[in-house]
């Protein structure tokens, strides 16, 4: 028997796009899949980076096409707890400023 789901009952949903610890060509074209859909679904994305351990370059070139499309459309583009290595990766490319990570000063050891 389902239990009725009501309103109030029903947890809010986290839309937040978790990188898998290894961000290969491989996982590249699923990460660009749950981009586009995160972006057609409400504009406002949040990547959680906190898992990274490697990212290439393909999985690197979404995020920043993303980052761009995101605020030429008036829309929020977040990274969420980056892990060390996401961000010495991204700051070794010189692509902190390409998706947003300027501004982010905290690394989680």
């Amino acid at each position: 028997m389902a239990l009725a789901a009501t309103a109030d009952a029903k947890p809010p949903e986290d839309r937040t796009l978790i990188l898998p610890g290894q961000c290969t060509t491989v996982h590249a074209q699923d990460i660009g899949v749950r981009l586009v859909l995160a972006a057609d679904f409400d504009g406002d994305i949040v990547i959680d980076a906190s898992g990274v351990e490697s990212i290439g370059h393909a999985t690197l070139q979404l995020l920043v096409a993303a980052h761009a499309d995101a605020i030429a459309n008036g829309h929020s583009f977040t990274i969420a707890a980056p892990s060390p290595a996401f961000v010495e990766r991204v700051t070794a490319c010189r692509l902190a400023d390409a998706i947003g990570l300027d501004n982010q000063k905290e690394i989680h050891s």
